[in-house]
């Protein structure tokens, strides 16, 4: 079978626009390889000085797929907890303005920008909630390689994931508005992974965004 090569219109519609989100190079193999991987949160390979994801295959072995940078993009994602009164324990989650379903509040690390200062301006940007990044419950987790769907072999997603505990006792959780490219923002009760999902998928009519799954598992049921 043919190695599949794809790259989204909305990608090259981008290039087009001259968008800050997309790489306007076509052509993989003339960018400086060295500088980006020596700035890479995770070690990646170059085969005939092209990027190489270290978790391929994805099922596009050429082009971006829906992502507008060629190798490693680097986001942070906030992971925001409340407990309240009766000791339920709520995460708080955007609805996706691009389809892909509901995720942690987050987006891009931009050029020279501490991730943790990036999850809390995401957070904000997204949702309008305001926590103090110098409390002691928020701790910063090592970067991780999460499965975006809209990934490739040769564009993908690494996260620096930041817990964001607000504690226990609330009456009444954090007032929270869906901003910016959030369709909605709103607490769900998080028992653990399997009750935030079916708590989502009965009274939402919608699923956690692949590429968090497994970030919500290790955070909620371990």
């Amino acid at each position: 079978m043919a190695a599949r090569t794809f790259t989204h219109p909305s990608v090259l519609a981008g290039i087009t626009a001259g968008a800050s989100w997309v790489d306007p190079e076509m052509d993989p193999t003339r960018i400086d390889w060295t500088t980006r991987r020596a700035a890479a949160a995770l070690p990646f390979p170059l085969v005939d000085g092209r990027p190489v994801n270290p978790y391929a295959p994805t099922g596009i072995r050429y082009g971006r797929n829906e992502l507008g940078h060629w190798g490693e993009a680097l986001a942070a994602d906030a992971i925001v907890t409340a407990t309240d009164v009766h000791g339920q324990r709520w995460l708080l989650l955007i609805e996706r303005g691009d389809g892909h379903g509901w995720a942690l509040p987050g987006g891009h690390v931009d050029p020279g920008e501490n991730p943790t200062a990036a999850a809390f301006r995401e957070l904000a940007e997204e949702t309008g909630l305001t926590p103090d990044p110098t409390d002691p419950w928020v701790k910063t987790l090592p970067a991780r390689y999460v499965p975006d769907p809209r990934a490739s072999d040769e564009a993908w997603m690494v996260t620096v994931p930041v817990r964001i505990d607000l504690g226990h006792g609330w009456t009444a959780l954090p007032e929270v508005t869906g901003r910016d490219d959030a369709r909605q923002a709103a607490w769900l009760p998080a028992r653990s992974y399997q009750h935030l999902a079916e708590h989502l998928r009965h009274h939402h009519g919608g699923d956690v965004f692949p590429a968090h799954r497994g970030l919500l598992t290790a955070a909620l049921d371990h």
